[in-house]
């Protein structure tokens, strides 16, 4: 099978080859041209290639045009941190006040060159992979955007307290996320990954969530013209796992803090599952422990379909060894046969 059919066999809830294989690889590029990360991320030709090497080095099934979250905020207006081993963290909030939201007006994508550069990565991956390789897009969602546009204190602030003006804030940032969903998917996108942290039970109680996250996701989910992936970013979901399939989404992301089993059988025909590797333990394990944690893995989720092996986060880490993802791969070749 093609990685393309192996994944659509498996979103069907049927049992393809074997287990598909996510490698979320961002800033692992870099190391592909012994560049820095910065340097990496101002060439959209050097990322497209750095997927298209890692693809073929790793034998996983999807490409990841992915840069950093807080490159959607330099569209905003913000900027970007870099540091030389690992993804860029977003800089100044572009909300000081609440009523900085009244007069706030979203960003046309393309008119973005920062985001530009990402649809043209996208672009040149769709012409070297054609229909054969699932290109995953990424948006952060509506809900979890303000994290970055004002800080996290005054965002749990402005959820409690102006209701109105939150309101407000999501109409802006729907109409964002779903221009921004929807170019990547004219550039070639397959899926788009819905980034969604603030959503999960580990941040907010799942009745805040159903009050407001939840109907963000709806929303903004309908509206975008292709299938997604709900990703919490290595937090909790099974507390709110059904609000999360009746958002229309396709894929849900499990955290390593939840048992894999459990929601594998609580997604069984609703959502295929992805995950839950940890990424961040990766950064240490021999041949021995990952060979494990893939079996573990697979034998806890894989029977019938329904089921991707990744990391539990949404991006391999930077220090995580070129060993280490080569052995993954190779472990779920060995493990990961239906037939």
């Amino acid at each position: 099978m093609t990685p393309m059919e192996r994944v659509l066999t498996t979103l069907s809830h049927e049992e393809p080859d074997r287990v598909p294989l996510f490698l979320l690889l961002t800033t692992q590029g870099a190391k592909e041209f012994n560049v820095s990360i910065e340097e990496y991320f101002s060439n959209p030709e050097m990322v497209a290639q750095g997927q298209i090497k890692m693809q073929h080095k790793y034998g996983h099934d999807c490409y990841y045009p992915f840069y950093y979250a807080s490159l959607e905020m330099e569209a905003w207006g913000s900027n970007s941190i870099f540091y030389p081993d690992g993804p860029p963290n977003s800089g100044r909030p572009i909300l000081r006040d609440f009523q900085d939201i009244v007069s706030l007006e979203a960003p046309d994508v393309f008119e973005s060159l920062q985001l530009q550069k990402v649809l043209k990565t996208t672009e040149i991956i769709k012409e070297h992979a054609g229909e054969d390789i699932p290109i995953i897009g990424v948006v952060m969602s509506p809900f979890s955007l303000p994290t970055m546009q004002m800080g996290f204190g005054n965002y749990l602030d402005l959820i409690y307290e102006q209701p109105d003006i939150f309101n407000e804030l999501m109409r802006i940032n729907e109409q964002f996320c779903i221009q921004w969903a929807n170019a990547q998917i004219e550039s070639g996108a397959t899926a788009i990954c819905y980034f969604d942290p603030v959503s999960s039970s580990t941040i907010i109680p799942p009745e805040l969530y159903r009050d407001t996250g939840f109907k963000v996701a709806k929303r903004t989910i309908f509206r975008i013209n292709g299938p997604t992936a709900t990703h919490m970013a290595s937090g909790r979901c099974l507390p709110i796992i059904n609000d999360i399939a009746e958002t229309g989404t396709a894929v849900i992301c499990t955290s390593v803090l939840e048992d894999l089993a459990e929601m594998k059988a609580v997604c069984k025909g609703k959502m295929t599952v992805l995950g839950n590797l940890n990424g961040l333990e990766m950064r240490h394990w021999t041949r021995q422990e990952t060979e494990d944690h893939v079996k573990d893995a697979i034998q806890k989720a894989a029977t019938g379909g329904g089921y991707i092996i990744s990391d539990n986060h949404g991006e391999i880490p930077y220090p995580v060894p070129s060993e280490v993802l080569k052995s993954v791969s190779e472990y779920v070749e060995k493990w990961g046969r239906y037939r």
